[in-house]
């Protein structure tokens, strides 16, 4: 098996965090930029895109600063995390994303969620 790694991601977001976290923890707001379509049954994230779907599990969430799930087929120690920074001073919001991806697709890995939060400013007018 490929070794994993963790990364962590920070993109500046021109949002409030209300705004953001509902685009980051619902289906229709993930739906805009994440997946093609995703449902949503007891803690479970069904995500759809091209006729493939993953599933996955709510493991945590407070509103409005981050929600955090767990593949139903990774690791037991490995997650996604989407965390809601607000900065005291400026206001301005950022979103980190937390993932755990294969050492040698690192940069794939992170060039796809590049492509994937810019999906989530466009669908946010940011």
């Amino acid at each position: 098996m490929a070794k994993r790694k963790k990364v962590r991601l920070e993109y500046p977001i021109k949002s409030s965090p209300s705004i953001l976290y509902n685009s980051i923890s619902s289906p229709s707001g993930l739906s805009t930029w994440f997946a093609d379509d995703v449902d949503i049954y007891n803690n479970n994230f069904k995500f759809k895109w091209d006729g493939d779907e993953q599933i996955a599990e709510l493991v945590k969430k407070s509103p409005n600063k981050y929600i955090k799930f767990k593949w139903k087929d990774s690791a037991n120690d490995e997650y996604f995390e989407f965390e809601i920074i607000q900065d005291e001073l400026t206001d301005d919001v950022a979103l980190v994303v937390t993932d755990f991806v294969d050492e040698a697709d690192e940069v794939n890995a992170i060039h796809l969620w590049d492509s994937q939060i810019q999906e989530l400013k466009n669908s946010l007018g940011a």
